[in-house]
């Protein structure tokens, strides 16, 4: 019975610490276009600007799995959930966009690398569980991106309610959850304390596990990113609308998610993942070519809809990968799929500026499309563990 309400107490913990990196990551999404307003930005400066969330996540994976290996991936995930929540009040107060850059990249970084220790924790529960788990998780993630969404579209609209009050509120809030939820949390495997190279390159044999993460990456991240931006400038909507556009998204996706561990027990992962792509494509196109704001959202939320389990059934695959401890798997697919986070916002702002937001939101969904026809590698590479 102690062990029971043990492994309750981690499996609750673990989730909360999706919710939390969900919310943080929502929390400056929503308030995406009040800043480009605040500063004064092009969609290509903002495009750029953006890149320094990627950039702090990408320059994170490199070293995640080796930090996780040293010290373990309870305490990369407290530190690094303390470290976003100190930064996300000084992206409001960044005054320049090469400030906001900086703080950015920071701030990407902690969410980065508590991202890849999250799911070494996920991963270890679910071994623990003996039954698939990895979705259920990653839904917690996007609860949280979904109730951090909604709480910004409330706060945008309360116009004497200022940003700084309200990442102030949400930094603070998580800080002190993920303190408290500490000691719940496993002991990896991978924290072996070995001296070993913190700076990794992705094996190659997750290769291909990670490039279709890549392709899931970029249309994750164009919602997050742009989703906003194209309901305020190009269907001309206010800001409390506009942060409904990622909460339409991420309301799908958490739905998908919550069945996804249903699914993968009937379906294979080969068809989870080339519907969802198709789904997810046939959103976006519809978003794009529709001037009516409420189509774009049932558009945004086919895309959640088909995105939803990709990136968990990744994640699972890569977690328990022969011979590479979950940490390091997981890291490895992480880094290669979330270059789609690094290559997405510079390359869709450059698209948006030279032809439309249209045509990039078109663009992402040819890209999302391509799964239709890779899909088959993660089944492949399934059967062969």
């Amino acid at each position: 019975m102690k062990t029971y309400f043990s492994a309750n107490r981690s499996r609750l913990a673990v989730l909360g610490a999706f919710f939390a990196n969900g919310a943080l990551v929502a929390t400056w999404v929503s308030r995406i276009p009040a800043m480009q307003n605040r500063l004064g930005l092009s969609e290509g400066v903002l495009g750029f600007v953006l890149l320094g969330l990627s950039t702090g996540m990408m320059a994170a994976l490199f070293v995640a799995g080796g930090l996780i290996a040293r010290f373990g991936s309870p305490r990369v995930m407290l530190v690094c959930a303390l470290v976003s929540c100190f930064m996300l009040p000084f992206l409001v107060l960044a005054s320049h966009p090469v400030l906001l850059f900086a703080v950015l990249t920071v701030f990407g970084a902690g969410i980065s690398a508590m991202d890849v220790a999250m799911n070494e924790q996920a991963v270890l529960v679910e071994r623990r569980a003996k039954r698939p788990l990895m979705s259920s998780f990653h839904a917690g993630y996007s609860v949280g991106g979904f109730a951090g969404s909604l709480l910004g579209a409330g706060m945008a609209a309360l116009h004497g309610f200022p940003p700084l009050i309200h990442f102030l509120i949400v930094g603070a809030l998580f800080a002190a959850a993920m303190c408290a939820a500490f000691s719940n949390f496993l002991p990896g495997e991978s924290s072996s304390g070995k001296k070993g190279p913190v700076f990794r390159l992705p094996v190659r044999s997750l290769w291909i596990l990670g490039a279709i993460a890549f392709c899931s990456a970029i249309g994750e991240g164009a919602m997050a990113d742009w989703g906003a931006v194209y309901l305020t400038q190009v269907l001309k909507t206010d800001a409390a609308f506009a942060a409904l556009g990622f909460a339409a998204f991420s309301l799908t996706m958490t739905l998908g998610r919550l069945f996804g561990d249903y699914l993968s027990g009937v379906w294979k992962s080969e068809l989870i993942v080339r519907v969802g792509g198709l789904l997810a494509a046939a959103g976006l196109i519809l978003a794009a070519l529709t001037n009516e704001p409420l189509i774009v959202l049932v558009g945004f939320a086919a895309a959640g809809a088909g995105l939803a389990n990709i990136i968990p059934l990744l994640f699972g695959a890569a977690g328990n990968f022969p011979g590479i401890s979950p940490g390091e798997g997981i890291a490895g697919v992480a880094t290669i799929g979330y270059m789609g986070f690094l290559v997405g916002p510079p390359l869709i702002g450059t698209i948006a500026e030279k032809t439309s937001l249209r045509a990039a939101l078109v663009m992402v969904a040819l890209l999302i499309g391509t799964l239709i026809f890779t899909g088959k590698a993660i089944a492949v590479k399934k059967e062969t563990e």
